[in-house]
């Protein structure tokens, strides 16, 4: 009697429907795994909701004090001359006013999204189903740009919304349709998402919750301050480039001298993205989990 054996076609780590193709999973499937995690994560939804509430509530309380601004200007020369001096349309700033803590919230999420895979373990199961592990940072870092984009691009949204009754009450218009009304929205929302991208690469690098945050508070909070009040034409001339000084040049009216201009703003933002990302990605495909 003869036996005969079975060979598989491709051999072993092929898939045999298709043997020009190693087996593993798609990148849309990794992406699909990623959103269900973001998405069903109770810490994760606290984070966006709060995120949408503090947005609003600061675009309903700036209307109501510039409103009173605009008020006190009618019968205070003091304060007329003080909102000359700002110059510009107050109202349109008034659905952006609660960027900086959009900025904190989302960023912290950008750090927890990676540093808790290695807090609570779970770095093991994503890596050991997507060994390749780049692909698996790559969609972490599609579902925080995409989500936090939306997210910001609905509350200011909505906060403009809720900010046009009540800055009509102090004979302010407020016009969401209008250029400059869309390009604070677009701009701030790929702001914050920036913002988000370079807390989930510090995560990634320090796989540490509490140091990521903390590093990013430190990067857009703190060291602005501490370059304002060091003396020297060096600091002055620094602080310029950090990411947090970068949205006013790009969402200014008039360029501000001594300022950057919008396009320097925006590679500056780039370079602060990019750097970390692919800093994060080379190590975290050559350290161990």
């Amino acid at each position: 009697m003869s036996t005969s054996t079975f060979t598989q076609p491709g051999g072993a780590g092929t898939n045999p429907a298709n043997p020009s193709r190693e087996a593993g999973p798609s990148f849309p499937r990794v992406l699909n795994s990623e959103f269900i995690k973001f998405r069903t994560l109770l810490s994760t939804l606290i984070l966006l909701a709060s995120t949408a509430v503090v947005m609003v509530g600061f675009g309903a309380l700036s209307a109501w004090g510039t409103g009173s601004f605009a008020d006190a200007a009618n019968s205070d020369p003091q304060a007329a001359e003080a909102m000359a001096a700002q110059g510009g349309d107050l109202a349109v700033t008034v659905p952006t006013s609660g960027i900086g803590f959009a900025q904190l919230i989302l960023g912290s999420l950008g750090v927890l999204l990676m540093s808790s895979e290695f807090t609570t373990g779970m770095a093991r199961s994503t890596f050991a189903a997507v060994p390749k592990r780049i692909p698996a940072f790559l969609a972490k870092l599609v579902v925080i740009l995409v989500s936090t984009f939306l997210l910001t691009a609905a509350s200011t949204y909505i906060a403009g919304l809720v900010a046009v009754p009540i800055l009509d009450n102090y004979g302010l218009k407020l016009d969401l349709a209008s250029s400059q009304s869309v390009k604070l929205l677009l701009v701030s929302s790929l702001y914050v998402a920036a913002v988000a991208a370079i807390g989930m690469a510090l995560g990634t690098l320090i796989r540490n919750s509490a140091g990521g945050i903390m590093s990013l508070v430190g990067l857009f909070f703190v060291a602005p301050i501490a370059f304002q009040l060091i003396p020297g034409d060096f600091f002055e001339e620094a602080r310029k480039y950090l990411p947090g000084n970068t949205i006013n040049p790009m969402t200014a009216v008039e360029h501000v001298p001594e300022t950057l201009e919008a396009w320097q703003a925006a590679l500056v933002l780039g370079a602060w993205v990019v750097v970390p990302v692919v800093l994060a990605m080379v190590l975290l495909k050559t350290r161990d989990v």
